[in-house]
């Protein structure tokens, strides 16, 4: 496993990441989140990153739990505010944050997460309230370092402007061969102000494995036939989108590794990009994802792979 610094902040970071969104205590049984989180170690694997919304807690409350007997510096832990964790708790204001950050320490059974991040922006609330409670957070000692995730350039812009607050050390856009999105303003923006992107879903939920075809039905097994874990992703089974990535399968072979080992070596080889999150319901999917990390693959391949999936776009 290689590693890369985060940001402006002193943390050092696995290029390949473990999230726990709709997985850990939401769609994947105890025993096969300690399996997974065991191989993570064992990988080199040292960055976990969730939030209090994943399974309203039960995400912070299973790492808690497999996390507590290992020494706390030896892994980087992030997770996330914003969501609604009751009808009344949601948004980002500064009695919010300062509820939420105790209720996820307390679940991860940590005195502090080394990144807090907002899960998206709260235009209700002043972003000078903000940033002044994610402020208090670091300075109290609870969170090394603050982030977000899915903020428009504006709003990225506006926080880098406040004086006297925390700096953002990472962002956690969306980021893979079929949704490059953030490079037009987000990166560039990130890159010239020590802001490290720490990237979720870069193989599209899934669908840059090339396991789902088009016409077919998905594999018994998959997260597209989970009740708990396919919901999100149904926009992303369009025919026109599992048949542009199978047309990248060949590019892969060529490039001697797996359509997803490759697809996460494309997310990779962006310098600005810190780590990339996967899921993992069984350790030997980790063992896959963790491979891309020794990658080295010829550009011209990541340029012919792009001109395969340039024209293909997601349902809304």
């Amino acid at each position: 496993m290689k590693y890369r610094k985060l940001g402006a902040s002193d943390l050092s970071v696995s290029e390949i990441s473990l999230g726990s969104w709709l997985t850990y205590g939401v769609g994947v049984e105890h025993d096969a989140a300690k399996a997974c989180l065991a191989r993570a170690f064992e990988l080199g694997i040292n960055f976990i990153d969730t939030a209090n919304v994943y399974g309203r807690g039960a995400a912070e409350t299973v790492l808690g739990e497999l996390l507590a007997d290992r020494p706390r510096d030896s892994y980087v832990l992030a997770t996330k505010v914003f969501f609604p964790m009751s009808d009344t708790d949601k948004g980002l204001s500064k009695a919010q944050i300062a509820k939420q950050i105790d209720a996820s320490l307390k679940r991860l059974r940590t005195d502090h997460v080394d990144l807090y991040q907002c899960h998206r922006s709260a235009t209700e609330t002043p972003l000078q309230e903000t940033m002044e409670a994610l402020s208090e957070v670091v300075r109290s000692g609870k969170a090394r370092y603050i982030g977000f995730s899915e903020w428009s350039p504006e709003q990225i812009a506006a926080a880098f402007a406040l004086p006297g607050v925390e700096r953002f050390v990472s962002s956690q856009p969306q980021y893979s061969l079929l949704h490059r999105r953030p490079e037009q303003k987000v990166i560039p923006l990130c890159a010239a102000n020590g802001v490290s992107q720490i990237v979720w879903s870069p193989l599209a939920q899934g669908v840059l494995t090339g396991k789902y075809r088009p016409g077919a039905q998905p594999p018994a097994d998959s997260r597209a036939v989970s009740d708990s874990m396919g919901s999100m992703m149904q926009t992303w089974l369009r025919p026109e989108i599992l048949a542009a990535v199978q047309t990248l399968k060949p590019i892969a072979e060529e490039a001697g590794c797996s359509l997803a080992q490759f697809s996460l070596a494309w997310v990779l080889r962006e310098p600005n990009v810190a780590s990339a999150i996967v899921g993992a319901s069984r350790p030997d999917q980790l063992d896959e994802n963790a491979a891309a990390t020794d990658l080295q693959v010829d550009p011209a391949l990541f340029a012919k792979a792009e001109g395969l999936v340039a024209d293909v776009r997601r349902a809304a």
